[in-house]
């Protein structure tokens, strides 16, 4: 007994001090010289912003695959790129907004009294009904459609959600949920069966009832044509045509805002719906766009998995490589002499990142057990579309994919401080990044979950896939054409990509898969 008991340590010892051994090779590899030589050229003023899309991105794509292949990354089916489909929407001429009753008709003026939203187009008349915030929301127990029918009527909204500024909302405090965007209302109210929809600003809790809808540079003269939505191609179809009005339109349809602010201070007080068709009104949309197919890509390596049992399942390691692109400033009246926003932490900083960890692995010898595929995401800027793209239209089958790391904005701020996102949806995620943390020795922050929707992981999280997020933190430069490489910490991207390195080693060479927490569903 006593034999076989110092054989099962020495074995043990043995395959902890080679697992040591083969983690410690990678993170000799990461080195804040070779980042520091990656960073300078994609956030450089030639690749201008790498806006999505733009010939800029694809110089910026070409590299990243290149360095993909000389890391021993290989390509997927052939390439390093997954094309991304999109559609590139500019207002058209023809669109209205009429209301009649009695005989009498009223025109509302486009820019002033409503503006058009960026998702459906085409012409429809109909009656209309109020569904109050427009959510169907079950886990909150919530439908505003409840006992109302829409089918082939145009439905009237409020913009936002019940007791938005009640940090004891049902709606996760005064953190806005996914059923407060537009985009949501949109879907929610075609799914219902509706024609149209016209979503209103609420009178509770804003003062100025203006309309927002998109912000078209054909209504506002100074936004320059860069500013275009983009949609991913496969989404525009089956959206309704939808306009934002404003408080022109609350006073005829409801004869004052005080009405319809007594209306929403009952729902919010109940959360019960307050649903109900306006009679001898009718209501005429007419939207219209110019649209333009576009294409960007993301970026893919693969690291091939060693275990037979495991191979099949996937670790996602992403950052986006897109950032907003640039400005010509004659065009908006400005001095600025500097109109490129380069983006070097954002996210040229988790770009390079990630491109380390892949370094990494793909020089080693010895290969994980699970396969990794590394991904540089398009369009995170325009609504995280690169990464929505790609779980919708996955490489590899989404239920293998056994977790996901993001790295957004890595660059800035203290050397010892890092936010870790995500860890509320996953404690196995998070206890695993607190214990490789301890031979890295940041201070980690947990007061980020709020930021959880605005990058690519979400897009991972909402297919139920367990996910962390590493991050830095805003600052002054966020978006500006402040954030240049001569503010970068290269040394906190090493320690960031070495953990992050810790930690997708850890998720490749165990058998057991991290979880979500029990009834945690993404936004």
């Amino acid at each position: 007994m006593k034999k076989v008991f110092l054989f099962i340590i020495a074995v043990f010892i043995i395959g902890c001090s080679s697992g040591e051994i083969g983690m410690d090779a990678g993170l000799s590899r990461i080195s804040s010289e070779s980042i520091f030589e990656n960073i300078k050229f994609l956030a450089s003023d030639s690749l201008k912003g790498r806006n999505t899309p733009s010939p800029e991105l694809d110089v910026a794509g070409e590299f990243i695959a290149q360095r993909f292949k000389q890391y021993g990354l290989k390509p997927v089916n052939g390439s390093y790129f997954q094309k991304v489909e999109f559609v590139k929407v500019d207002l058209g001429d023809e669109n209205h907004l009429v209301l009649s009753r009695n005989g009498e008709s009223i025109n509302f003026e486009i820019g002033v009294d409503f503006i058009p939203y960026n998702f459906g187009e085409g012409e429809v008349e109909g009656e209309i009904v109020f569904a109050g915030y427009g959510i169907t929301a079950k886990e909150y127990g919530y439908d505003d459609y409840e006992d109302i029918d829409v089918k082939g009527k145009i439905v009237v909204v409020l913009r936002d959600e019940p007791q938005e500024n009640d940090s004891a909302s049902i709606f996760n405090g005064i953190r806005p949920t996914r059923y407060s965007f537009p985009r949501y209302k949109v879907q929610n109210a075609f799914e219902h069966g509706a024609i149209g929809i016209i979503i209103l600003p609420d009178p509770l809790n804003h003062l100025i009832l203006k309309p927002r809808g998109y912000a078209w540079p054909k209504i506002f003269k100074n936004l320059p044509r860069a500013s275009l939505p983009i949609q991913l191609a496969y989404m525009q179809r089956g959206l309704i045509p939808a306009v934002e009005a404003g408080e022109k339109f609350i006073k005829e349809v409801f004869g004052g805002v005080q009405v319809l602010k007594d209306i929403q201070k009952a729902i919010d007080e109940s959360l019960k719906p307050r649903s109900f068709k306006i009679e001898n009104v009718k209501i005429k949309i007419k939207v219209s766009f110019v649209k333009e197919n576009v294409y960007a890509n993301n970026v893919v390596g693969f690291i091939e998995g060693t275990d037979k049992k495991l191979k099949d399942e996937i670790i996602v390691v992403g950052a986006h490589y897109d950032h907003v692109g640039y400005f010509s400033p004659s065009t908006i009246g400005s001095s600025e002499t500097d109109s490129i926003y380069n983006g070097a932490d954002d996210n040229a900083s988790g770009t390079v990142g990630m491109m380390e960890v892949a370094k990494a692995f793909g020089l080693s010898k010895s290969k994980p057990k699970r396969s990794i595929l590394f991904i540089a995401f398009c369009g995170e800027e325009k609504g995280l579309l690169g990464s929505r793209y790609y779980v919708d239209n996955p490489i590899f089958p989404i239920e293998k994919t056994v977790a996901m790391v993001n790295l957004d904005m890595i660059g800035r701020n203290s050397i010892d401080s890092l936010i870790l996102i995500g860890w509320s949806y996953s404690e196995d995620m998070k206890r695993l990044a607190e214990e490789e943390n301890k031979a890295i020795g940041f201070k980690f922050s947990y007061d980020g979950e709020k930021d959880f929707p605005r990058s690519d992981q979400a897009s991972f999280a909402r297919k139920g896939v367990p996910v962390i997020f590493f991050h830095s933190g805003e600052h002054e430069d966020y978006h500006k054409v402040g954030d240049e490489v001569d503010k970068i910490n290269f040394s906190k991207i090493e320690k960031v990509a070495k953990l992050c390195y810790r930690v997708v080693y850890r998720l490749a060479n165990s058998e057991i898969r991290p979880k979500l927490n029990e009834g945690k569903v993404a936004d």
